[in-house]
């Protein structure tokens, strides 16, 4: 294994007294969908955890049937409705975007060609979780056209589509491998596609090309519905104040692994759930930045 191991938490981005609402990070999340199942929660999860960790401003991409539930779900963010031939990146331009986070929610409502042009013609970061990763598992090997611009948020399953789109060794056992087998095999990954990855589970790893991550906080109370949109919406908004693709994920990583354990504190590991997380960042990244009014 040629990466380096690093201990190194990135710090929390300061703000400039002259900041606005743009100046801070403009984010747009691809998700949610209505139809036999919906997933209205997963982008409102995604953009309200973005805005926590410090996004100016966000705007959730959705389908038209979603969009009045999603709306009332992130008040602070603004909607837009999603067209099933849409072109994303134009899309993301037209909002002023830095980053983009796809996936969350998103069921079958965006292609796989949609997502390949997203990475081949969007420079700003990309986020790619969730429903975006299974759709580009279906596409065999690809290349994201920025090095360094995008981070893969896939759980062990998630990883494995993606491994066996490039014909790579599968990830035994999933989230039973061991440490070094994870690391090796997530910077294989990260060095052909170009990306960061982060291959959640416990002890999440954050690898790019040339460096690896193994996380320390969390706790079994985030194994519950939605935390896996929180972090995106975090990383997303990391990246959004200008902290590159790994150094965001790896703090993005540490601080919701914080803010699980800060919402097991007070709910409890049975009771928690993602908007628990949600409420506990402004703590986590007043702690964080030693400074409350930062």
């Amino acid at each position: 294994m040629n990466q380096k191991p690093t201990t190194s938490i990135p710090r929390v981005p300061q703000r400039p007294a002259d900041s606005h609402k743009g100046s801070v990070g403009r984010i747009v999340v691809f998700g949610g969908s209505w139809g036999e199942v919906g997933m209205v929660g997963a982008p409102a999860l995604t953009a309200n955890a973005a805005l926590r960790s410090g996004a100016g401003l966000v705007q959730i991409v959705t389908e038209p049937d979603a969009m009045p539930m999603v709306a009332t779900l992130a008040p602070c963010a603004t909607t837009r409705c999603l067209e099933s031939s849409a072109d994303l990146s134009k899309l993301a331009v037209e909002f002023g975007a830095d980053v983009v986070a796809i996936g969350p929610g998103m069921g079958n409502a965006v292609s796989a060609d949609q997502i390949l042009s997203l990475l081949q013609s969007f420079s700003g970061g990309i986020v790619v979780d969730a429903d975006a990763l299974n759709t580009l598992a279906t596409v065999g090997e690809w290349l994201a056209a920025w090095p360094g611009n995008v981070v893969l948020t896939p759980h062990p399953g998630e990883f494995n589509r993606l491994l066996e789109g490039f014909g790579m060794p599968l990830l035994g056992e999933g989230d039973k491998a061991s440490e070094r087998d994870r690391a090796e095999s997530a910077n294989a990954f990260a060095a052909v596609t170009r990306t960061t990855v982060v291959l959640k589970g416990m002890g999440t790893i954050v690898s790019d090309p040339e460096q690896y991550y193994v996380n320390q906080t969390g706790n079994s109370g985030m194994a519950t519905a939605g935390t896996g949109d929180v972090l995106t919406g975090m990383i997303a908004a990391l990246v959004g104040q200008k902290l590159s693709a790994t150094d965001a994920a790896i703090l993005g990583v540490y601080a919701h692994g914080l803010a699980g354990d800060a919402a097991a504190a007070h709910q409890g590991r049975i009771s928690m759930t993602a908007l628990d997380m949600i409420d506990a960042l402004a703590e986590v990244f007043s702690d964080l930045s030693h400074d409350g009014n930062r």
